[in-house]
């Protein structure tokens, strides 16, 4: 009988903040908060998950790469499935929609609804197909109020690395990582320390890395039980606040670049909202 998943918390909020800077935060696209900013979470949920065997793991993967083209370093593509499909590639397994929702359920990152993580993975859940990442951060559209989640289908020899928060996190198949992709994250190989190098996934077996994929779309009072509440941008501005909506990453290293363009990023004025949105 599987053992219970092992569940465990990463400390992510240790920031280091370029100068002229003291914080980071997060501002939104999004009329609702278009003069609000959060700060990012501070936390890497890992769930080690036991539900998916090695066969069902490789029949997965090779469903997500069929689906996909990815062939150059950093090159990212989504294939969007379904938990119907899914159960076809796990005949196993006699509920994967559960089993995902209960490994996201150890996290509490919605509360203890169960029905919540449920809903979450029957709104979207996809395929993702990458050959290395460089540094990067999804906050585009209503992704500021996100949190992601992937779980790991082929990773070998890679991990996960938020440069900002001093993280490197070795992969496997089977984890299940919960995250805020506001922060810049990419995948590295161990022996580059903490570098997204292109050479090193230029061949072999195991260049590509094949996930499953998904967001947790939080209200304000989620935000706020996270300990990243929605505040006015001027108690961002007195941080000190970098926006990450803004910010431009250098793939390699995850070096911020263009900073002191960025010295008003914290202002009504430098709102940003879509306007065809608002």
């Amino acid at each position: 009988m599987p053992s219970t998943p092992t569940h465990r918390i990463i400390a992510a909020d240790a920031h280091s903040v370029p100068r002229p800077f003291r914080a980071f935060a997060v501002r939104s696209e999004e009329p609702v908060h278009a003069m609000d900013a959060r700060s990012p979470w501070g936390q890497v949920h890992r769930v080690r998950t036991n539900f998916l065997g090695a066969d069902a793991l490789a029949r997965c993967a090779a469903e997500g790469l069929a689906r996909t083209t990815v062939e150059a370093f950093s090159e990212i593509e989504h294939a969007l499935t379904s938990l119907d499909e899914l159960a076809a590639l796990m005949p196993g397994v006699s509920d994967p929609g559960a089993c995902i929702a209960d490994a996201l359920q150890l996290t509490g990152v919605l509360g203890d609804d169960a029905a919540s993580y449920q809903r979450s993975l029957d709104t979207r859940i996809d395929f993702l197909a990458t050959c290395g990442a460089g540094f990067h951060n999804d906050v585009g559209r209503h992704w500021s109020r996100c949190l992601f989640w992937t779980l790991a289908l082929a990773a070998a020899d890679v991990e996960f690395v938020m440069p900002h928060a001093g993280l490197r996190l070795a992969l496997l198949p089977g984890d299940l990582l919960v995250f805020d992709p506001a922060m810049a994250h990419g995948l590295c190989r161990p022996r580059d320390l903490g570098q997204a190098v292109a050479a090193s996934f230029e061949q072999g077996p195991d260049r590509l890395q094949v996930f499953l994929t998904g967001e947790l779309l939080l209200d304000d009072a989620q935000w706020a039980a996270l300990g990243a509440p929605w505040l006015p941008v001027e108690e961002h501005e007195r941080r000190g606040a970098l926006d990450l909506t803004v910010a431009e990453f250098d793939d390699r290293s995850g070096a911020i670049k263009q900073l002191r363009a960025m010295r008003d990023c914290m202002k009504r004025s430098t709102c940003h909202v879509d306007e065809a949105a608002a």
